[in-house]
């Protein structure tokens, strides 16, 4: 669902539905021009590739909050819950990660996300010189700035557009979605009804 129409039925569909079970919210808007999906699925790929897996998302989850986009929030909450965290251990890195046990050179790059999500023209030389000082390569940094800028385009697109989350991410536990901000609202369309699917 979103503010826009959306088709019923799209080759994207019948490609993505087997493997998931179901059709994303963020598929149906991209439906409109399949050639964005297909250009996003490979940039998308390209950021990931040499990043390590548990840290993208970290720093993911953390642009996608920082953005408001419950929609991004509760992806990568679930990415998280379903390979390296438990609810208890992703609920405390929600609430305070430089309190949740994670190493410093992960809590050094969820700050850093956070800032540039929020104000990327505000990256000064000292916030990547921090990041060296935990033995982060300039590659390395770069691939964080990379996944972040990365999800403020994609969180900035459904949230434009209106796209209601996933209704399997009701799925989640009620302490991850509330910490990522999903109440019940946040999976119908309380923002306008311009007729979209």
């Amino acid at each position: 669902m979103s503010y826009l129409s959306t088709p019923g039925e799209s080759p994207l569909y019948e490609a993505e539905r087997p493997a998931l079970g179901y059709v994303p919210n963020y598929l149906r808007v991209l439906a409109l021009r399949p050639e964005v999906y297909h250009a996003w699925l490979r940039l998308g790929e390209a950021v990931r590739a040499g990043m390590d897996p548990r840290r993208y998302e970290l720093v993911t989850l953390t642009a996608a909050r920082r953005l408001g986009s419950t929609y991004c929030g509760l992806a990568h909450a679930a990415a998280l819950l379903e390979r390296f965290y438990d609810d208890v251990a992703l609920r405390a890195i929600m609430a305070d990660h430089h309190d949740a046990g994670l190493a410093p050179v992960d809590v050094a790059a969820m700050d850093f996300a956070d800032r540039v999500a929020a104000d990327p023209a505000g990256v000064t030389e000292g916030d990547i010189a921090v990041l060296r000082g935990h033995g982060l390569a300039d590659a390395d940094i770069f691939q964080i700035v990379l996944a972040v800028c990365l999800r403020r385009f994609f969180s900035g697109l459904l949230s434009a557009v209106g796209a209601v989350p996933d209704p399997v991410f009701r799925e989640l536990p009620p302490g991850v979605r509330a910490a990522v901000g999903a109440t019940d609202e946040a999976f119908s369309r309380q923002r306008g009804d311009a007729g979209g699917s």
